[in-house]
């Protein structure tokens, strides 16, 4: 426990799989956290948001799930970012200074920015969610690297805009997935199920898969924490 109280990770996106993940993070002590998210809480996150109450829609996410956190760890060293993660403004975020990166964002291009950042930075592991949205069965969610995700249309989306753009992510990260395929009622599914930038139509998600999702990546994450070297020392 005292490798995971010396580690840190940034969760970017907090909704129904970030928002649990960063909770498991912090009941299982990791010292340091940041979360990143724009929004605040709207009915529609009810279903599956940690911080979602009849209480606290409208009030922000970050300040939600902040109160919850260091009730539940006090000595938690956490930080806030209520912005959106765009290639526009990466350098605002301190991606270097987290041992993991933990992509749970909902929107295509900041997705893929986040992506192209996090694994052209040395310091960081980065550990992503695919689409968790029009998914039902427990059992069919898996964990695989990034290229050898099967049956995940967000996964699909991603490779064929790094494909368009002409650019690769320049290491290898694992992703939190299923293959199961629902008919899907509106564009390419979200991590979450929420609305994308741009999007035409929300595509439903139920809780216990955002949730398995979301605390998926949160063990991947403290297994590489006392597991593994920090990304960056290559000692």
């Amino acid at each position: 426990m005292e490798r995971l109280a010396a580690s840190s990770a940034i969760v970017f996106g907090i909704g129904g799989v970030g928002g649990w993940t960063a909770e498991c993070l912090a009941r299982t002590g990791i010292g340091r956290l940041t979360i990143v998210d724009p929004d605040d809480v709207a009915q529609t996150n009810i279903n599956r948001q940690v911080m979602a109450l009849g209480s606290t829609t409208g009030c922000p996410k970050t300040d939600i799930l902040a109160e919850r956190l260091l009730d539940i760890n006090p000595g938690l060293d956490l930080r806030l970012m209520r912005r959106r993660y765009t290639a526009e403004h990466a350098a605002d975020f301190d991606i270097a200074g987290h041992d993991i990166t933990i992509d749970a964002i909902d929107s295509l291009a900041d997705k893929a920015a986040l992506i192209l950042h996090a694994t052209s930075t040395p310091s960081t592991r980065l550990l992503s969610s695919m689409g968790a949205a029009l998914k039902a069965d427990p059992t069919k969610v898996s964990v695989a690297e990034f290229w050898q995700v099967k049956g995940c249309p967000l996964a699909a989306a991603l490779r064929r805009r790094f494909k368009r753009d002409g650019m690769t992510p320049r290491r290898k990260f694992r992703c939190v997935y299923s293959p199961e395929l629902l008919t899907n009622a509106g564009d390419e599914p979200d991590p979450d199920g929420t609305m994308t930038y741009g999007k035409r139509a929300i595509n439903g998600a139920l809780c216990h898969i955002t949730a398995i999702f979301g605390f998926t990546l949160a063990g991947l994450a403290i297994d590489t924490l006392l597991k593994h070297q920090p990304a960056g020392d290559s000692k």
